[in-house]
């Protein structure tokens, strides 16, 4: 190849072997790094009817094309499996620095197979790798862990964990990196759990990358950091990050209140981002990035005055926040900081608390279910508790509850699965679909289940009706309130997506900040890397290739989960604009544009064609 792209480890826990094997070129041609990579291995080498938490489950970490590169926001690194929540494609993104720290080992991938007899952690530097003694910190949260590694390797040392929540197998349990960087969805910290693995240590490399052409790299990066800050709304989100958004959405009236019974919240403001600038101490970012959306806070009054901790994004401030009926923003800041801290994906944690509030205000959950715990909107001393009670599997609620809203609704019975917000098994986010049709079918249709991060159509509130008319045909495409063009523009989202998760680029700064869907940016900056040109259409064309693996790779080992749809309380009620007939329509709509048939199967067809950069 023309610059260095490492090589993969293979690590058998089960034979405590590790070995080093060249990242296959004829693979990066079709597919690329990352999600494109971890796809096409799983789909190839996984088992069918294995249970995710089994030994024969394959755990694959792989950096992006462009992470530990000098192009901005190259830090993203992509984790897949099969998924404890779904039965599906596990699949989940992070920043941070770890990424990068691996590429500067000469690293691209991790493939993790079998299950250690005894807790182990996985150390890494650019000579060597190898399995450690984990017992002490079996037990350990994720900052606990990253606390105890960093005293006996070092500060130059990055790390991806799992707290107790992963050692519990809480099947929403997430993989955490520093102090705020979380692979945050489908349950990969289960499945790490599950294999006894505790850790990932990695000591910085000093490999470099450098293109045949640097000028052209140097360009291609200036480009992309001037285009980013002269967006309108760089400063607000650098100042603010995602949790400056909050009142925005609420007053579009799309957001998820109560389980999702309202699309606004009168309590909003009180959480609005703008209310922490005060306690913020320090701001800071993942490797490259010139947004810097981070930031560390210290609170300046309240009962929880001179506390430290991290300022939540968008989503955590919603689920935790209206979908539970919680005003208090301090505390869904710690509500927050708890689940980084025992390693649970607070999106799950926080719609499954919201199902089981929504049960007891009904009265179907009651407190002879609940041991004597009151489930009242908004009580944060609730919340709490059932955070840890699920991270140690404890308690009957907790036990119960960290199954998922899914598992849990068919335990509870009782008509319960009426108000289980899910699609195939993974909880909603924070937008709520019955308002807002575009990303009604993402949640619909995503290769991961309910979520809008892996599809992040936010170009149907982004663009004007005048670009619409002329990409998509029709002005109805950004109307959040109609299906029409919605199967174009979901399909446009969807390929985008898949190939910055590709090239290891975080979908902040190219999905809400630029918000162009087009690749030109993309594609210059993998030109300037590689030395050649390499166009928007060919990187189109290997997402499409990713996005039909990763649709066949579902069909195999979920064909029970094929059929693309919401959960029946989203549909025909009066805070809602969607029918199941109009649902169903916009899935028919994407699987055209897809060029699927009208079952959503892809076409057979060559896995590998001739290559993205046949010249390599």
């Amino acid at each position: 190849m023309s610059i260095y792209f490492g090589a993969i480890l293979h690590i058998n826990l089960s034979t405590a072997t590790i070995k080093t094997i060249p990242f296959p070129e004829k693979i990066f041609n079709a597919f690329l790094t990352g999600r494109g990579f971890n796809v096409y291995h799983l789909y190839h080498h996984l088992p069918q009817g294995i249970d995710a938490l089994d030994a024969e489950n394959i755990l694959i970490f792989s950096c992006g094309m462009l992470t530990g590169t000098s192009a901005p926001t190259g830090a993203r690194l992509h984790i897949n499996a099969l998924s404890p929540m779904t039965g599906m494609l596990g699949s989940s993104n992070i920043g941070g620095s770890a990424g990068a720290w691996l590429r500067s080992c000469g690293i691209m991938s991790l493939i993790i197979t079998g299950k250690s007899k005894a807790p182990v952690w996985l150390h890494i530097d650019e000579n060597t790798a190898e399995l450690q003694d984990a017992d002490s910190l079996w037990g350990l949260d994720a900052m606990e862990t990253q606390e105890r590694l960093t005293t006996e390797k070092g500060k130059h040392t990055r790390m991806f964990t799992i707290g107790t929540a992963g050692e519990n197998r809480c099947r929403f349990a997430n993989i955490i990196s520093g102090s705020d960087h979380a692979a945050g969805r489908t349950g990969m910290g289960a499945v790490m759990g599950a294999k006894n693995l505790k850790a990932i240590l990695i000591e910085k490399g000093h490999r470099k990358f450098q293109s045949p052409d640097e000028g052209a790299f140097r360009r291609a990066n200036k480009a992309y950091v001037d285009a980013l800050k002269n967006t309108s709304d760089f400063s607000i989100f650098s100042r603010l990050g995602g949790s400056g958004y909050v009142n925005w959405a609420n007053e579009k009236g799309i957001i998820s209140a109560y389980n999702y019974r309202d699309t606004t919240f009168t309590g909003m403001d009180q959480l609005d981002g703008k209310h922490l600038v005060k306690d913020v101490v320090k701001k800071r970012g993942c490797f490259g990035c010139p947004v810097q959306c981070k930031a560390q806070l210290v609170f300046s009054k309240g009962k929880h005055k001179g506390e430290t901790a991290h300022r939540p994004e968008f989503e955590p401030m919603i689920n935790l926040g209206s979908k539970c009926g919680l005003t208090e923003i301090d505390e869904v800041v710690r509500l927050d900081n708890l689940c980084t801290r025992l390693g649970m994906d607070s999106t799950s944690a926080a719609t499954t608390i919201a199902f089981a509030m929504d049960l007891f205000d009904r009265g179907i959950l009651t407190t002879d279910d609940t041991d004597g715990l009151d489930l009242s909107w908004g009580n944060a001393h609730s919340m709490e508790v059932i955070i840890r009670q699920m991270a140690l599997n404890q308690g009957t609620l907790g036990t119960l509850l960290s199954q998922g809203v899914m598992r849990a609704a068919q335990i509870i019975g009782r008509g319960s699965e009426k108000f289980a917000a899910h699609v195939k098994g993974l909880e909603l986010t924070a937008y709520n679909p019955g308002a807002i049709m575009g990303s009604a079918l993402g949640y619909a249709i995503s290769s991961r289940g309910g979520d809008y991060n892996n599809v992040y159509a936010s170009l149907e509130y982004g663009w004007s009706p005048e670009k619409a008319l002329a990409e998509f045909g029709t002005v109805d495409a950004v109307d959040i309130t109609r299906p029409g063009g919605k199967g174009a523009l979901v399909k446009r989202a969807v390929l985008v997506n898949i190939m910055v998760d590709c090239l290891g680029l975080c979908k902040v700064p190219v999905l809400s900040l630029l918000g162009t869907f087009n690749l030109k940016y993309e594609a210059s900056l993998v030109s300037g890397l590689m030395g050649e040109t390499i166009t928007p259409e060919t990187l189109f064309s290997a997402a499409a290739r990713v996005a039909a693996l990763e649709r066949k790779f579902n069909l195999s080992h979920a064909p029970d989960k094929s059929e693309d749809t919401l959960p029946d309380m989203f549909f025909n009620t009066d805070k809602s604009i969607l029918s199941r007939e109009t649902v169903a329509g916009m899935v028919q709509d994407f699987y055209r544009a897809m060029g699927w048939d009208t079952k959503g199967v892809p076409p057979d067809g060559p896995e590998e064609p001739p290559g993205i950069c046949p010249a390599l």
